[in-house]
């Protein structure tokens, strides 16, 4: 059997300026945006965005997502070849990006010092926290 985890629910308290920061400052693709009604009559919106490559997707919404604090959310983490260079793009599309650091240290030799141990942190604009961290064997 195999198991895998498709989506997470990011809670935020602004959907749409949620979506541009993952979009145009995150750089996830948008894979819809959907407005309903659910039967009792409620507003239903639910936007899904996916990380580029990724096969686990978050959304973003409100009615037919379940109700959490907006910012609640820690710890999500994105895997990235070169955190040096996601570092470098995610910081030039305006994102407030921590330093690259080592957390850790790796149990092997690897090619590239940053392998495993190099992560770098943002913030959405709710507080929903997030670590970049580079495994080059993925790219």
């Amino acid at each position: 059997m195999k198991w895998t985890l498709e989506v997470v629910v990011v809670p935020v308290s602004d959907i749409d300026r949620a979506k541009r920061f993952y979009s145009e400052g995150v750089g996830f693709d948008i894979d819809h945006d959907t407005v309903g009604q659910a039967p009792d009559g409620a507003a239903i919106r639910i936007v899904q965005l996916t990380p580029p490559g990724s096969g686990c997707s978050i959304v973003i919404g409100s009615g037919a997502v379940p109700e959490m604090v907006p910012g609640s959310l820690k710890g999500l983490q994105l895997v990235v070849p070169d955190v040096r260079a996601a570092h470098a793009e995610l910081a030039g599309r305006g994102v407030a990006v921590s330093e690259v650091q080592v957390v850790g240290v790796n149990p092997r030799e690897v090619p590239d010092p940053l392998d495993n141990v190099g992560f770098f942190f943002f913030d959405d604009p709710d507080g929903n926290s997030w670590a970049v961290q580079q495994i080059s064997a993925r790219g």
